[in-house]
């Protein structure tokens, strides 16, 4: 099909309008799908200003978003919402900590995350990887690749935090984090109008009861691994454990180290199964983009499942998932807090704006992107010609997600190995609606046949 005929066909996205909500209105759309929110007009502008309860800016400019993540990262610490919604479930971890407290934090865990740290967890993906393919092969019709996802990234990040089945009940945390952001992760009135943490929001009190409980769980696992000590293969709690700041010689505690493995597990796995199941829809969508990424992996992997080793052979697999992060963005909007009065570009920010990047809508800028709707890895073999800023499924400056490298790695991997073995193709009807509560997800799942390739 020729590529002027295949963009015409646009895969699902979420239908962006240009109707002035007022504060009901922008609730009731963001307890359904934040993204609601967010007019047509962001995709075509640099920066867009309102006032919904409080004054609100969105911005989609790369240079002006440089200066909120990058030069005045201080200046735009999370929003009290953001915190808010996801202090009961992670704590004050690298995610929700500010300043000097984020800081050593984030040089205490670098090391966990270095590249010889991630590549010695290949095994543990490729194992996964396999497993699921097996399951794949199994299956009786139409496949929920959603379900496929959670499972699989589930099996690695649960492997790769507590390692051995007998630590800590990774089902029980599964059920928590999942219950949490169903019932917990949607946005209040109280929120909304800036009310203060204390506040009591409906819903959320008996979701925050659960996640105590999992916390618990996760001390009294971490406890048990001080007095029996680090394995011989080394899991990231351990390397948490031995981790110490390299400027204080500071230590995580009990607390911080549940935190940041709690953090670890709900971005290590919802994110990158979220990428994978948006990927897999995509390639049963387009057809000859799935055919080439098939060429290239059943050409490196010659029937086995994929390893760490292979990654720099599987580029234009790599390429769709970069394609797929850019169109379904895990986390389609961020939002900060202005800590003092500030311009950026001509627009004047106050103490106490809301700044929110759309990211959703930055990914689809007609300003940055050609054809922005259309599904096309190739934007991507060039890594060069992508503006910095302009790209952001895993942030970017000082607070980039520190393990974009392992959900990278696990993401490639994965893919790879199931394009090797499968044909996957979409199931008619069952398109999947992308909504984003915490995370966009392809509501209603993402429904596939898959055959022996």
């Amino acid at each position: 099909m020729p590529d002027t005929l295949r963009r015409l066909r646009i895969p699902v996205r979420v239908p962006l309008d240009n109707r002035p909500l007022g504060l009901w209105q922008s609730l009731a759309a963001m307890r359904q799908n934040i993204l609601g929110i967010v007019p047509e007009v962001a995709t075509r502008l640099p920066i867009l200003s309102g006032k919904t309860g409080k004054r609100w800016h969105m911005v989609m400019d790369p240079d002006l978003i440089g200066l909120m993540l990058r030069d005045r990262l201080d200046q735009y610490p999370k929003s009290l919402v953001t915190k808010t919604l996801l202090r009961p479930a992670i704590g004050d971890s690298l995610f929700i900590a500010e300043g000097a407290e984020w800081r050593w934090q984030r040089r205490t865990a670098a090391p966990a995350f270095s590249h010889r740290h991630v590549t010695a967890l290949g095994p543990i993906m490729t194992d996964a990887a396999e497993r699921c393919a097996t399951r794949v092969a199994a299956a009786q019709g139409p496949v929920n690749m959603l379900d496929e996802m959670i499972t699989t990234t589930f099996d690695v990040i649960g492997e790769v935090t507590f390692s051995g089945k007998d630590a800590i009940d990774q089902t029980a945390i599964h059920d928590a984090i999942e219950e949490y952001m169903t019932e917990a992760g949607r946005v209040s009135l109280f929120d909304i109008l800036g009310a203060p943490a204390w506040v009591p929001r409906p819903g959320r009190a008996f979701a925050s009861q659960t996640m105590r409980e999992t916390r618990r769980l996760a001390d009294r696992a971490i406890d048990a691994r001080r007095q029996e000590g680090p394995r011989d293969t080394p899991d990231l709690l351990d390397l948490l454990m031995a981790g110490a700041d390299p400027e204080t010689g500071q230590r995580m505690s009990t607390a911080e180290l549940r935190d940041n493995l709690l953090t670890f597990i709900v971005a290590g796995h919802e994110t990158t199964a979220l990428s994978l199941s948006w990927a897999l829809y995509l390639v049963a969508f387009d057809q000859e983009v799935q055919d080439r990424a098939r060429a290239e992996a059943q050409e490196a992997l010659q029937g086995r499942a994929a390893e760490a080793g292979d990654l720099p052979n599987l580029p234009y697999i790599r390429a769709i998932l970069d394609e797929a992060l850019r169109l379904y963005p895990p986390a389609g909007m961020v939002s900060r807090t202005a800590m003092a009065n500030d311009m950026l570009g001509d627009t004047e920010i106050l103490s106490g704006d809301t700044v929110m990047i759309p990211i959703y809508a930055l990914h689809r800028s007609h300003l940055l992107w050609d054809d922005p709707d259309a599904f096309d890895p190739d934007r991507f073999l060039d890594r060069r010609a992508i503006q910095r800023f302009a790209y952001l499924p895993f942030g970017d400056g000082p607070r980039i997600c520190i393990g974009a490298s392992f959900a990278l790695q696990e993401a490639v991997l994965i893919l790879a190995t199931l394009l090797s073995r499968f044909r996957f193709t979409s199931v008619p009807g069952r398109a999947p609606d992308p909504v984003m509560i915490l995370t966009l997800r392809p509501e209603g799942g993402v429904w596939l046949t898959a055959e022996p390739a």
